[in-house]
């Protein structure tokens, strides 16, 4: 009765064996990055769609809302071009008010932290 030997795996059998493991665990995380990418992209799109529809209803109701106050001016007696003048100034301000939070906002730049942290930079102020 023969029996079997068993011979045990050579180093270049190991080898191989390794790269192959390692090529297709790169290979399941590149698709598993991938999908999660295109489900971000999805979601985004959709998140994007649902801002831009709330931001059609809300410029709609502001015009509306400008649109109530030029009425109640005119039936107060104010005439017409000052009422839309009202108006004008109202939403002049209001977008002044919001160009100014816009470029507090965009004053930092982005990913000022990761920088200053790969730099060796001390941290700066948290309110800046």
């Amino acid at each position: 009765m023969e029996t079997a030997t068993r011979r045990a795996p050579g180093l270049g059998e190991v080898i191989g064996r390794l790269l192959g493991e390692t090529r297709q665990l790169v290979a399941d995380y590149a698709e598993l990055g991938i999908l999660d990418a295109r489900r971000a992209a999805i979601r985004l799109a959709w998140i994007l769609g649902a801002v831009l529809v709330a931001a059609v209803l809300v410029v709609t109701s502001w015009m509306g809302f400008i649109a109530a106050g030029i009425v109640f001016a005119w039936g107060r007696g104010a005439s017409w071009p000052i009422a839309l003048g009202i108006a004008a100034l109202l939403n002049l301000v209001a977008a002044g008010v919001l160009g100014w939070f816009t470029f507090r906002l965009a004053r930092e730049l982005p990913f000022t932290a990761l920088l200053r942290q790969l730099r060796g930079n001390p941290p700066g102020d948290p309110g800046e």
